[in-house]
């Protein structure tokens, strides 16, 4: 709240600051219509990993933005899907709990390309919500044919909602960086005023372990395409702290042992090119050091195996 200002003796008016702002948004949607990109884009550095692969993130991410307004705190999502196993299930359970306790919500629709049933399902979801919404088109860059069915689909929501949300609407490029920092405005503006939530040097409290498994994760993504990556995950199993950096090791889960050689690579040459860039984006994430040991592992059915979800972070 805005103080009034104060008058001191020789009767100068003294302005008083305005209270901060803080507030909790969380970015939901269905899989790659570029919530992590957005989330990054927003905070201006990299907390969540992105690839072209569907279903990539699949824990809730905060990443937190502090500045002299106050601090927005961010949740990233997995994109819900229709889910065929255990791993899908939780990843669908944690976005739409996202959308509790939060002070507003980021529902990321991809006008590029045709509506899908989870797009209409969140808008219905939302529509009959009192959390505020605002819903960001995006991925200008890429042409949008289908914003007129978005707009269509939103109001049709609404006709069915006793008491219908009014949702704010923002274009943006979240690869480009275009529309961005207008959005960043819009949800500082709507926040309400209050402390920060977290110290103000902190970009993220996503696990240490499990953000090192995602960078690993997101150098096969690169690679492999469609070719593995939903059978695969990365189990961190020590991080070593020592003098001279950290030594890491971790399992690289498949499904089937058909699936091993095309992780390791001929000669050993794709696991090896995997650790050199891996290695070099958690040293400079975490400015140190870093010595990289990768196994491959086959665990058949490990997105069904309830123990082996929780070791790898998604329960």
């Amino acid at each position: 709240m805005m103080q009034v200002p104060e008058h001191d003796p020789s009767g100068a008016e003294t302005d008083q600051p305005h209270e901060r702002k803080s507030g909790m948004y969380a970015i939901v949607g269905r899989a790659n219509v570029g919530k992590s990109s957005l989330m990054n884009a927003m905070l201006s550095d990299k907390v969540s990993i992105v690839s072209p692969i569907a279903q990539t993130t699949r824990n809730r991410i905060r990443g937190v933005l502090s500045d002299a307004r106050g601090q927005l705190v961010f949740l990233d999502t997995p994109g819900v899907f229709k889910a065929q196993h255990d791993l899908g299930r939780i990843m669908n359970k944690a976005a739409r709990a996202a959308v509790e306790g939060v002070d507003g919500v980021v529902l990321v629709l991809d006008p590029s390309c045709a509506l899908r049933d989870e797009d209409v399902g969140w808008m219905r979801k939302l529509s009959r919500g009192g959390t505020p919404l605002h819903i960001v088109l995006n991925k200008q860059d890429l042409g949008w044919t289908q914003e007129g069915p978005c707009r269509q689909a939103w109001e049709e929501a609404c006709e069915s909602a006793d008491a219908p949300a009014v949702a704010t609407w923002h274009r943006v490029s979240a690869l480009r960086n275009e529309g961005v920092r207008e959005l960043v405005e819009t949800l500082f503006a709507a926040a309400p005023e209050g402390p920060p939530l977290f110290p103000e040097d902190l970009l993220t409290d996503f696990p240490r372990q499990l953000a090192v498994a995602d960078v690993i994760r997101e150098k096969y993504f690169e690679v492999l395409r469609d070719e593995v990556p939903h059978d695969l995950a990365v189990r961190v199993t020590a991080l070593e702290e020592g003098e001279s950096g950290w030594t890491v090791h971790a399992d690289i889960l498949v499904n089937r042992s058909s699936q091993k050689g095309i992780v390791i690579g001929e000669k050993g040459r794709l696991i090896r090119r995997v650790k050199r860039s891996a290695s070099r984006d958690i040293a400079e994430m975490y400015d140190v050091e870093v010595t990289l040991h990768l196994w491959v592992k086959v665990e058949k059915n490990w997105s069904r195996n309830f123990w082996i979800l929780r070791q790898l972070g998604y329960d």
